[in-house]
């Protein structure tokens, strides 16, 4: 059981999201990837009020993923990835990413805010962003 609705299908996508948006930061990395993912499908606030699905969060647009513009994201997940992207979906959560809904990948320091919503934290390459329990409730 998840804390949002899915099938096997959408944990190979989310697992192929996690990998090309944060291989290079490991395991710990992937996983607040999903967790973001995650975040966006529970959120139903701010630019995630029509998203329901992980296919829809994943191909979102405006608003999505850089990499599903890219042919690495179109591979096939690899078990070690389809695992973190159940751990995620069944509500496994892990700072700064823990209520996160963005994240980028800075060339400097991370910015204090990022499309108005304060840094949570950052992880190795990755900024992370959050709402305030005000404006999305459902991720915290």
């Amino acid at each position: 059981m998840g804390v949002i609705a899915y099938n096997e299908d959408d944990v190979r996508l989310l697992a192929r999201l996690m990998r090309a948006e944060a291989e290079g930061d490991g395991n710990l990395g992937m996983l607040m990837v999903g967790n973001v993912g995650v975040n966006r499908v529970r959120a139903d606030c701010l630019d995630f009020r029509d998203i329901r699905s992980i296919r829809q969060m994943v191909f979102q647009n405006p608003g999505g993923f850089e990499a599903t513009q890219k042919g690495y994201f179109y591979q096939r997940a690899r078990q070690g990835e389809i695992d973190l992207a159940r751990r995620t979906i069944k509500g496994e959560r892990s700072h700064p990413a823990s209520n996160s809904l963005w994240f980028f990948r800075p060339a400097g320091n991370c910015p204090a805010q990022w499309y108005n919503q304060w840094n949570s934290g950052r992880f190795k390459a990755h900024c992370f962003y959050q709402p305030t329990q005000q404006d999305c409730p459902t991720v915290f």
